[in-house]
């Protein structure tokens, strides 16, 4: 519990404080919300963080969980409280479109398993939200008619990040405290780190994919974008353990919260290898190495690794990563082609250039580097990182009709992103400052595998280094 002045983002704790005082119920909630995405849709430039949803629906969950607190048999610490999808998710009656306008023709008859749990954590899912077309970039740029492109809270001028983007933009603009994305090359992790709010990637394979669309089955691994690092625990708590529906989190140790809450970090060893960490702009270096002697501060040691072959790491992971997108999208590229966004098109096509040759090196880069991360975390607990090596980019008046598409920033933005993906490692950002304009500059705590208490312990002392929080510039108090 971390009291702040001035402005603080609206969690789990004050959704529940509410319900159990009887100040609101899920249902005055709910009716909040329904007049907010009203509100957001009208907006000049609209949010478009939330792209499908249901009064209806939105208003049976609600009742639902009302009735629940009435009676006093709460399911869960999520009951009552509002959440989105990313639309990669298969999710109940929405279109699993996927960011398409060629996906998803029927309404789901069937949950993605992440879906079907929160469900029965008596979550209120508020709709499914906005996400970069096929998960293809990391602005979250999506020009076509069904999606537009999600503004950041913060700047309504600027991107979101990708490709999580509406799950993103709908945490830092308070219609909900806890969204669900997937993160293949970042996407759970440059959205949150854009918008100001915490996101975590699991350890590969430890929160169920099931009921997603299989674009890269080797990197993308599930997450929640959340208000808070505690937040993050929760849901994270929820979610994690195996799915006899997906083979590859069978095996995975049971997810715990141990020492979470240690009053300091005496005894961890957080690793940093300078040069990689310096690679970023100045004003975003200046910050996360205060943060870094912040967490020193604390009783952590600060030791210097080295990791080698980053440089072939990185163009291994964009190699494997869209070697196996353009494999599962052979038959849309063949058939859908018009109607996929120009940067799509783009990087389809680029994929289709490797061949089978890079992909076998690249896999083996991939063993490699995990060996290397063996060795590193026999010394160390963390790896510690900027989150992405800028803020987020201004969005232009010709990214609205055709989009965006800059592959250098791109390969940028995921700079301190691929690691995690490619070897499977897990991943936290914790927003720690603003630049000089006001935009949201994030930290990032990586550590080994199934080792996300770890990571969690860290996120929480890294939220005290923030002397304040600043309120976006569009922002929603859904329990005014």
């Amino acid at each position: 519990d971390s009291a702040r002045n001035g402005f603080s983002f609206k969690g789990i704790k004050d959704y529940l404080e509410c319900y159990r005082s009887g100040k609101l119920t899920p249902s005055q909630v709910a009716k909040n919300i329904i007049a907010m995405l009203e509100d957001c849709d009208k907006s000049t430039p609209p949010l478009r963080a939330i792209v499908q949803w249901d009064q209806e629906q939105i208003m049976l969950m609600a009742e639902a969980s009302t009735t629940r607190y009435r009676n006093k048999c709460t399911l869960s610490c999520l009951d009552g409280i509002p959440v989105c999808l990313k639309e990669e998710f298969k999710v109940v009656p929405y279109h699993h479109r996927v960011g398409t306008v060629y996906l998803g023709t029927q309404p789901e008859t069937e949950d993605a398993t992440v879906a079907k749990k929160l469900r029965e954590a008596g979550a209120i899912i508020i709709g499914v939200s906005n996400m970069h077309e096929l998960g293809t970039g990391t602005t979250g740029c999506n020009p076509n008619r069904y999606h537009k492109i999600p503004r950041n809270p913060y700047n309504p001028n600027h991107f979101t990040g990708g490709s999580s983007s509406g799950s993103a933009a709908a945490v830092a603009a308070g219609l909900c405290p806890v969204a669900i994305g997937t993160d293949g090359g970042g996407s759970v992790r440059i959205p949150a780190s854009f918008c100001g709010v915490v996101g975590l990637k699991g350890t590969f394979g430890r929160i169920s994919c099931h009921g997603s669309l299989p674009l890269s089955y080797s990197t993308v691994s599930v997450g929640p974008i959340c208000t808070s690092v505690a937040d993050a625990a929760i849901v994270y708590s929820i979610l994690a353990e195996p799915d006899v529906l997906y083979p590859y989190g069978l095996k995975q140790p049971k997810a715990t919260l141990s020492d979470m809450c240690a009053p300091d970090l005496k005894g961890l060893k957080l690793g940093v290898d300078w040069t990689f960490f310096k690679a970023c702009d100045a004003e975003v270096l200046s910050v996360c190495e205060k943060a870094v002697k912040h967490l020193q501060s604390l009783g952590a040691s600060v030791v210097e690794v080295s990791l080698p072959e980053m440089e072939e790491a990185q163009v291994a992971h964009v190699i494997c990563i869209l070697s196996e997108m353009r494999d599962f999208l052979q038959p849309d590229f063949n058939k859908h082609f018009h109607e996929m966004n120009l940067e799509t098109r783009a990087s389809l096509a680029l994929a289709s250039q490797f061949t089978a040759l890079d992909y076998i090196t690249a896999n083996r880069q991939r063993s490699r580097s995990m060996r290397f991360l063996q060795e590193i975390f026999s010394t160390v607990n963390c790896i510690l990182t900027p989150a992405v090596p800028c803020t987020a980019p201004r969005i232009h008046e010709s990214d609205l009709l055709t989009g965006s598409s800059d592959m250098s920033f791109t390969v940028r933005s995921m700079r301190f992103m691929q690691l995690g993906n490619f070897t499977g490692i897990p991943g936290l950002v914790v927003p720690i400052g603003y630049s000089t304009a006001g935009l949201p500059i994030s930290f990032q705590v990586m550590a080994k595998w199934w080792d996300e208490a770890v990571l969690l312990r860290i996120g929480l002392k890294l939220e005290q280094f923030r002397d304040q929080t600043k309120k976006p510039s569009i922002y929603y108090d859904i329990l005014a």
